[in-house]
């Protein structure tokens, strides 16, 4: 063992590398129990230049812009200057350099659980490292391997998609009051693509198709027990009817769920592993209280992050440009998520695919940005565009795509007397994932497994804004959906019409963003983007005190509301009066045939 550590830092340290070798870059993260209000980061690279540029990258998704909290930042020898928000130069001799640096983590969210699961934290008994929060990139040698070195609080474990260098029982070599762990990762993109759960971490494995799968879950120190068999159990069962989806192919060699308690219950996926919120408490009342989600982002592990829209990069620090194919990338993973539970025998909250269609529907319909808006606009605004892209209206690309993969599946299924499904397009599309997708790629796919002509669709849906024709498709098995409407009710109580949220620019001002163009805020001229000037009088400069006000307000109230306007130098006011609002019902009728019949058993 200790021989082996020895030639692993040999190899990590300032010799000249082996010639048949790739570069090696190292880097280290340091945890000190004693102060978690960041982490410190050291990168060790030899150089053939006397200079040469370091960067954050951005996430395609979320790009936290985590470059506002480095600090510190030095180099030795040499000289170190920013060029750019997320970008430094090095200056320094030609050979070994080192350069450290520390991220200073930003306030904690409040309250307590609003914290998104892929977001950095430290505790005493744990926390999120790692990834696009911490550690830099070198700018022309993103394809360099990369030795990472984890100094952590003796008592934690690690959870991570890195790959191991030692065999886990050889891992956490204690040095005092810290504890070390080797990974390493073939490039940048790897690398940063990689958070690191570490903590006083529980932790799960089963294998499916010959592959290790780990499921690792964070508590909080007044966790609520839960049964722990059923929910890795209910994990598991997932997985089985994944990785049979795609003919037992995986694009990852181990797997790593990374549950934490404390979070809010989203999640974020990676190449082969995926940060999830998983509160104790939601766990403990129903061991697969957050098993849709899990189901969610482990199928982006194929639709996404293998199946990859054609304007992914692989690692940038810039912001990652539009995306036409969101509508599939997400639509259709939340399609299989559904069904792939369902496959698995896990009880969901729509008691059938009917029920769930239904409900798909019900939204669908009421919403006018669908017959507004191509698929491909709305998911070009999906991810890094402020809120109101889309004017008073609002849209999910979610929605749009699972719902357009149904109908699809419709097409198929009917065009090939149920010979074939969307299952095939998926496969057909991951045996071809060298290849990155577009709609004109998707659509070429559908026509490869259906041998039929989907062009009108993709013309009328995909790339126009036509509304949906669903019974024409529900028609092809039998069934057809009627549309009635009625006031809203939430718990058995008139809704009242609260389409209207609103998002900071960080300037102290926040901004309105209205859902709907039909709702009360809309018709008493308010529109997205208004910087609201006040409440009742009253000044409002942030979102949570917007929402407050908002949730206080009662059916019947009426509210003053003042909001300035680039186009005007004098504030616009209004009086909205609170009211309720009409909300459609779907119920899917019909005699299914026999090729719905096996739709809907799945």
């Amino acid at each position: 063992m200790k021989s082996t550590i020895a030639v692993l830092l040999a190899l990590l340290g300032a010799p000249t590398p082996h010639p048949a070798l790739k570069p090696v870059i190292h880097y280290t993260l340091r945890v000190d129990s004693t102060d978690l209000s960041g982490w410190d980061v050291t990168i060790g690279v030899r150089t053939t230049s006397d200079t040469f540029r370091l960067a954050m990258a951005a996430h395609p998704e979320y790009d936290d812009r985590y470059w506002r909290y480095v600090r510190d930042i030095a180099v030795e020898p040499g000289t170190i200057t920013r060029l750019d928000s997320a970008v430094w130069r090095v200056s320094a001799p030609r050979g070994f350099v080192t350069v450290r640096y520390r991220i200073a983590l930003p306030p904690a969210k409040s309250p307590p659980g609003l914290r998104d699961s892929w977001l950095p934290y430290l505790t005493p008994t744990g926390g999120l490292v790692g990834g696009p929060h911490a550690f830099m990139y070198v700018l022309g040698a993103e394809d360099s391997s990369v030795m990472v070195t984890l100094d952590l609080p003796a008592s934690w474990e690690v959870a991570t998609g890195l790959r191991d260098v030692l065999p886990r029982g050889g891992q956490g070599e204690k040095r005092g009051a810290e504890r070390q762990w080797w990974y390493a990762a073939a490039n940048a993109a790897t690398l940063v693509d990689a958070p690191v759960l570490a903590g006083r971490v529980r932790q799960w494995k089963f294998v499916e198709g010959g592959v290790t799968h780990r499921v690792a879950y964070w508590p909080l120190p007044n966790a609520t027990p839960f049964d722990t068999i059923r929910f890795v159990k209910g994990i598991q069962a997932m997985v089985h009817q994944a990785v049979a989806l795609f003919g037992g192919r995986m694009p990852y060699r181990e797997y790593t769920f990374q549950f934490e308690d404390g979070a809010y219950s989203g999640g974020l996926e990676h190449r082969n592993s995926v940060t999830l919120g998983a509160a104790s408490a939601d766990l403990a009342r129903d061991p697969n209280a957050v098993i849709q989600e899990t189901a969610h982002e482990f199928v982006h592990t194929w639709n996404l992050m293998a199946i990859r829209p054609a304007e992914y990069r692989e690692i940038d620090y810039r912001t990652q440009p539009p995306v036409s194919s969101l509508w599939f990338s997400e639509g259709l993973t939340l399609f299989y998520a559904d069904l792939l539970l369902r496959r698995a025998g896990v009880r969901l909250t729509d008691s059938t695919r009917i029920a769930h269609l239904e409900r798909l529907l019900e939204r669908y319909v009421a919403n006018p940005a669908y017959e507004r808006f191509s698929a491909e606009s709305i998911s070009r605004v999906a991810y890094n565009a402020p809120p109101g892209a889309l004017g008073d209206y609002s849209a999910s690309t979610h929605l749009q795509g699972e719902l357009m993969g149904t109908m699809l599946d419709l097409i198929i299924r009917d065009a090939s007397h149920d010979q074939r499904s969307m299952d095939d397009v998926m496969r057909l599309l991951f045996a071809h994932a060298d290849q990155r997708i577009d709609g004109h790629a998707i659509e070429q796919a559908v026509e490869t497994v259906c041998g039929c002509d989907v062009t009108p669709f993709f013309d009328a849906h995909v790339r126009g804004a036509r509304a949906l024709d669903y019974n024409r498709y529900l028609g092809l098995i039998g069934l057809h959906a009627a549309v009635t409407s009625g006031p809203a009710v939430y718990n058995g109580e008139p809704e009242r019409d609260l389409r209207i949220f609103g998002w900071e620019r960080g300037d102290g001002s926040v901004r309105l963003a209205i859902r709907h163009p039909g709702s009360i805020w809309a018709k008493a001229g308010l529109h997205s983007g208004d910087r609201l000037v006040s409440m009742d009088d009253t000044s409002v400069t942030t979102w949570p005190d917007l929402r407050g006000r908002l949730q206080r307000l009662r059916m019947g109230d009426s509210v003053r509301i003042a909001v300035q306007r680039p186009s005007s130098t004098q504030p616009f006011a209004t009086t909205v009066h609170v009211s309720g609002f009409e909300r459609p019902s779907v119920r899917i009728e019909g005699t299914p045939n026999s090729i719905g019949r096996a739709w809907i058993k799945g």
